[in-house]
């Protein structure tokens, strides 16, 4: 019976400190075309790993990849900006939270619109992707591999 008390005291005191330490949501923008439902799921994605989400549904996605700076060889279907950097395509939670690490990228791209990427499940198949860095001086490199 102690067991069981002290048991569920630990995990009260385990759930509530969770609680305290709970991190802000990260804000981001995402600019996408509003028949697009790719994009909407990707949107579900970032939701579901603590990003809080301006959703702008637009009809010149070229006029919002040229603002921001979005070079046209790694152009996707939709472009999100945070911390006045571009992320463009099916980028990963988890790589987004990484670049916040790193001051010196001006955005990351997922070229295309790889299947098994985030917001681009089908079934069990998944395409190799990469997500591609782009740096201040407009350098390319692979910022994270996904086989």
């Amino acid at each position: 019976m102690k067991l069981i008390a002290l048991t569920s005291i630990l995990a009260g005191s385990m759930l509530s400190a969770s609680w305290l330490y709970a991190a802000d949501p990260v804000a981001i923008d995402v600019y996408r075309d509003p028949n697009c439902g790719c994009c909407s799921a990707w949107i579900d994605h970032l939701e579901e790993n603590g990003f809080a989400v301006n959703d702008h549904l637009e009809g010149d996605m070229g006029r919002i990849k040229q603002q921001q700076g979005v070079p046209r060889e790694l152009g996707s279907c939709h472009t999100a900006v945070i911390d006045g950097r571009f992320v463009e395509g099916h980028v990963p939670a988890a790589d987004i939270l990484r670049m916040q690490r790193q001051p010196g990228l001006l955005g990351l791209a997922v070229p295309g619109m790889p299947v098994g990427s985030p917001g681009m499940e089908v079934g069990d198949r998944v395409d190799n992707y990469d997500v591609i860095a782009i740096e201040a001086d407009g350098t390319q490199t692979r910022f994270s591999n996904y086989p």
